[in-house]
């Protein structure tokens, strides 16, 4: 059975290099054409198994800054052509070119003008005839010991989709935020979309101290927030210092139960990293882990304290 396996991969990988082999000027056309249709979208179409895989081809191209969408061939031709505009330009699937549904589809493309391109595995096809530009992906023989079932064929096609979409997004310059912006559900979306402000505590959530607060004050406004610090402030809300929970036991250490007639002012961390609301929250759980805290102060551009954004809030987002 392993050995049967194997020799699928090995067949299928054999075609895969007869078909890069013969990538020619066909292909940059076709990248030129789908860069350079600024209103257009990319309406792919194929039935049967290469339908599938046309499916997966406009999913790949849409997420990768090319707008596409699989239009089903008989569905077309029943009122479904009618979200085509003028400037579509149409890829269509077939390793016959004989395909009856897509020949029908093409004629009716042929009545406006419209622009195809065709990943055919037969040149000399009608299909073939009919497109603009014609893409080879002919291979000689199916994994399918029998020849029927569509293999080779079909990772052919696939291949030959990624290739597009990929040159493109290469030529677009498309970043990984840009990536992300398609996938805001996905990991990498959470990590490059979401802000410190997406997710930090506000308002009266934020635990607030000034100078001369006594520290068993403190002790409560800590304990009641919840957050395992207290930011200290000024008059106009502007950061001064910072007292956490791993301040507290080195305080404790240190003074005993004289820390707790002491003021704000004699004990904070005056050299406390603040962030700005506008960072990635996965750039705040770098600087946190760096520092081996677990929360830090939000300010505004004036200094001013605006919230607190926690190591768990940015866990429980699924950012990593």
């Amino acid at each position: 059975m392993l050995n049967v396996a194997k020799e699928v991969f090995n067949m299928e990988i054999d075609e895969l290099k007869n078909v890069c082999s013969r990538l020619d000027d066909n292909f940059i056309e076709a990248v030129e054409a789908i860069y350079h249709a600024k209103n257009g979208r990319i309406i792919v179409s194929g039935i049967g198994k290469s339908g599938n895989i046309g499916k997966k081809i406009a999913a790949t191209l849409s997420s990768t800054g090319t707008p596409a969408l699989f239009l089903h061939p008989v569905e077309a031709l029943h009122g479904d052509l009618g979200i085509v505009n003028y400037e579509d330009i149409f890829l269509i699937l077939s390793n016959s070119g004989e395909t009856e549904e897509l020949i029908k589809l093409v004629v009716n493309i042929k009545r406006f003008g419209g622009f195809i391109i065709g990943f055919i595995g037969r040149k000399d096809s009608s299909l073939a005839n009919a497109s603009d530009i014609v893409i080879d992906v002919e291979i000689k023989q199916e994994a399918c010991p029998l020849g029927l079932a569509p293999t080779s064929s079909t990772t052919a096609m696939l291949v030959m989709g990624d290739a597009l979409a990929v040159t493109l997004l290469k030529k677009r310059k498309f970043s990984k935020k840009d990536y992300a912006f398609f996938h805001p559900g996905g990991s990498l979306g959470r990590k490059l979309l979401f802000t410190i402000e997406d997710l930090m505590h506000s308002g009266d959530a934020v635990p607030k101290v000034n100078m001369k607060m006594k520290m068993k004050d403190v002790f409560f406004v800590i304990s009641e927030k919840r957050l395992g610090l207290a930011t200290v402030v000024g008059s106009d809300g502007v950061f001064l210092g910072l007292i956490t929970d791993g301040d507290l036991r080195r305080l404790i250490e240190k003074y005993g139960n004289e820390l707790l007639d002491k003021i704000v002012e004699e004990v904070m961390n005056k050299k406390a990293s603040v962030v700005k609301s506008n960072m990635l929250a996965s750039r705040a759980l770098e600087i946190m882990e760096s520092k081996k805290i677990t929360a830090l102060p939000v300010v505004e551009e004036n200094g001013v304290v605006i919230g607190i954004i926690h190591i768990h809030d940015i866990l429980e987002a699924k950012i990593v």
